[in-house]
């Protein structure tokens, strides 16, 4: 590695009383930048080492003496009560029954006939305010005039008295009497200015930071424990969802700003609260916007002092991003000149790349340096089980797959660097990785990857809001998240489109494929929004005219009397969701058991076998002869393909990441855009192998994500000529073409 990638681009988590450490291992990892972490700070022999300063502050949790004393200025959300079972005509609800109490308090203060819904389950009606009554003394509502036997909840508000990441990192690392933080609502005046008081003073007190490093800025993402926490941490979480934004000043000023008024059932919606999974409502993207507007208002003042004072101001994308929305248009209106995106993935480094408006984009590499890693392993416990060099490259396989697709600015660490001192492996390891960032990094400088010569769509509820996540980091049992960390690591040009963009505007220009995945109902799918029929019709006519549409599990979900799929005729089958007894299907030829029809989508699928797509939807039935099924399993086809006038559709009935599959949708894709013939430029014929080509460098860039030595035969541009290329594990390897 040449010297001028030695050093730069790194931002290193320092910690006082590890001066030395913390010296050294800035050298070694050739940063330029030190930062403090949640529960560290920084001492003066780091301050003034000569290295540039991250600050870390969490405005709506750092005013903790004012918060103690306006209790009233706590952030609050809706919560819904646990079902209540009616024995007789009086029935009684605990309000808090089931939840962590550390963590909620029932807001008595702001009357609760105003702003609390009682709801019959059962029958989907709101008890009248005058049957039901509130004992804050107990913390219980009582239900007069119920029916036996039916269901009842109650909707209510909630101060949140602990602030969840506080929370989650007391409780994780054992912080024993240290002080629960709770998080002040920055849409009262009072609470703003006392939060610009404090902002403005510890700007001044912290003449040597070069960066302010804000985490996240107001709102926290959804996240409601429960009672017994070790058993059922999530009672509900979301990490798109603007739940805990709620408080009557917003409310009141929603409505003076859009006319009419929202309720509690709004928010709480039955239980499944405004879940990013599944469709949003018209109310709800009104709410959004209006948040967003006065989050971009109050942060801009915030970002404004920090220049004022000389100093940047980056934003963490993730904790308090609710209302910062980095994939919006208007993320530029406030002025950062950096965001951070902790990264365990391929797509959540084509998340931190996607947001526009920022000059710097920094990813937070994982593992995070806590004893125990996010997702619960031992990452340093040592003696425990804890590997973490081990963790550190499964990490960086992953993300590198988004890098070499996607320009990234800087990388770093956070958390408490004392607990790296005795593992030098993962020392000489962090090594390598910043070595080979900073040479992925120089090759997009002025230089664009090469891509296939088609754009494609992904078609969601959300469209490119929601650009590259499916809300959170990764849920295993949701198909779109497997499908984005496949396209995030593809030489192929993604866009994110919503049908409510199709409906309005058609597909755009320049898309050959289109991507519809998740299961009916989800926002994924496309749930209600399906119910407009210009999508429909739209993305019928345009396969018919030559484009390409990829179904996966339940695309274009919407039951209608005797169809599920509104674009079934589309893709050649429907589901029977056991409606169909009385209904004969068509007789499909269907391969082998366990086995691949030949086809240019199966190509390279090991020894001919059928695709291991995960848990798969089943009932799949097909319309006629048209469909050719790939694959097949139990009677319901698990591949097939179908052509529509000059268009083409392939259906998938799951999918989950793999080398493999990686492989199958790419194909898939290419065979969709009718576009085979292109396929063979600058590809890597070994699917454990990738590779990406840099046009003005004249660099290839051939990476191995597999933890065994691969040999691949990369094809040039041409389509013809190809190299051999040998790689170590976890390997990669850099050509002169």
């Amino acid at each position: 590695m040449t010297s001028d990638i030695s050093t730069g681009s790194f931002t290193l988590p320092g910690e006082a009383g590890f001066e030395q450490l913390t010296l050294r291992l800035a050298k070694k990892w050739g940063a330029d930048t030190i930062r403090d972490s949640d529960g560290t700070q920084l001492s003066p022999e780091i301050v003034q080492s000569g290295y540039a300063i991250y600050s870390t502050v969490c405005l709506v949790r750092s005013v903790q003496p004012w918060a103690r004393t306006h209790r009233d200025k706590l952030q609050q959300n809706f919560l819904m009560s646990r079902p209540v079972v009616a024995a007789k005509s009086s029935v009684t609800v605990t309000l808090l029954d089931g939840y962590y109490t550390e963590q909620f308090a029932v807001n008595f203060k702001d009357s609760p006939k105003q702003w609390w819904q009682v709801f019959d389950r059962t029958t989907g009606d709101e008890v009248p305010k005058s049957k039901w009554s509130v004992n804050p003394r107990k913390g219980a509502v009582t239900i007069t005039g119920a029916y036996p036997g039916h269901r009842y909840t109650v909707n209510f508000l909630a101060f949140r008295i602990w602030e969840e990441i506080s929370m989650y990192n007391h409780l994780t690392n054992n912080w024993g009497d240290r002080e629960h933080l709770a998080a002040v609502d920055p849409m009262q005046p009072e609470t703003q200015k006392a939060l610009l008081a404090f902002l403005d003073g510890w700007l001044r007190g912290h003449p040597d930071t070069k960066v302010v490093r804000f985490t996240s800025m107001f709102y926290n993402f959804s996240w409601f424990w429960g009672a017994d926490h070790k058993r059922l941490r999530d009672i509900y979480s979301d990490w798109g969802d603007y739940e805990m934004t709620v408080s009557p000043r917003a409310l009141r000023l929603f409505e003076k700003k859009h006319g009419y008024r929202l309720t509690s059932e709004d928010f709480v919606n039955g239980g499944l609260y405004n879940s990013t999974h599944n469709a949003p409502s018209r109310r709800y993207r009104d709410y959004m916007a209006f948040v967003h507007d006065f989050v971009i208002e109050f942060g801009r003042k915030c970002i404004d002092l920090v220049h004022r004072h000389g100093k940047l101001a980056y934003v963490f994308y993730d904790d308090h991003w609710i209302g910062v929305e980095p994939s919006s248009p208007r993320f530029a209106e406030f002025g950062f000149d950096g965001l951070i995106k902790c990264v365990f993935n391929a797509f959540e480094v084509r998340l931190c790349a996607h947001s526009r408006g920022v000059s710097t984009k920094e990813l937070r590499l994982h593992p995070y340096l806590f004893p125990t890693g996010l997702k619960g392993e031992p990452t340093f416990q040592k003696g425990g089980g804890g590997n973490p060099t081990l963790d550190a490259k499964n990490f960086w396989i992953d993300a590198r797959r988004g890098i070499v697709r996607a320009p990234i600015d800087r990388i770093g660490l956070g958390g408490y660097l004392s607990l790296v001192e005795p593992w030098p492996d993962f020392q000489d390891y962090i090594e390598q990785v910043a070595q080979e960032f900073r040479l992925l990094k120089s090759f997009h400088a002025g230089d664009t990857p090469y891509v296939a010569p088609f754009k494609v769509a992904v078609l969601t509820a959300w469209g490119d809001l929601r650009a590259w996540t499916c809300s959170g980091h990764f849920m295993q049992n949701v198909e779109l998240y497997h499908v984005l960390e496949t396209l995030a690591g593809l030489p192929l040009d993604v866009q994110f489109i919503s049908l409510d963009d199709v409906a309005a505007r058609g597909v755009p220009r320049g898309v050959r494929a289109i991507i519809n995945c998740g299961r009916a109902g989800t926002a994924w799918s496309g749930g209600h929004h399906w119910d407009d029929p210009r999508v429909e019709a739209a993305l019928a006519e345009w396969v018919r005219k030559g484009g390409g549409f990829v179904g996966i599990a339940e695309p274009s979900a919407r039951p209608q009397p005797g169809q599920n799929f509104r674009l079934a005729q589309v893709l050649g089958l429907d589901r029977d969701n056991g409606e169909r007894l009385a209904n004969g299907s068509y007789n499909y030829d269907a391969p082998a058991a366990g086995a691949a029809a030949p086809h240019f989508i199966t190509a390279d699928l090991a020894d001919g076998r059928a695709p291991d797509l995960g848990k798969g939807v089943d009932g799949i039935y097909v319309l006629g002869g048209g469909t050719q099924v790939l694959a097949d399993g139990d009677g319901s086809p698990r591949l097939a393909t179908h052509v529509f006038g000059k268009g083409r559709a392939v259906y998938l009935s799951g999918f989950k990441f793999s080398h493999e599959n990686t492989r199958l949708l790419h194909r898939a894709l290419f065979w969709a855009a009718a576009d085979e013939a292109a396929w063979g430029a600058w590809h890597a014929e070994n699917f454990y192998t990738e590779c990406s080509w840099f046009p003005k460098k004249k660099k290839l860039v051939v990476i191995n994500n597999a933890g065994t030595p691969q040999t691949t035969r990369v094809t040039l541009g041409d389509g013809r000529t190809a190299l051999p290329v040998g790689l170590d594990a976890h390997g990669i390897a850099i050509l002169d073409v």
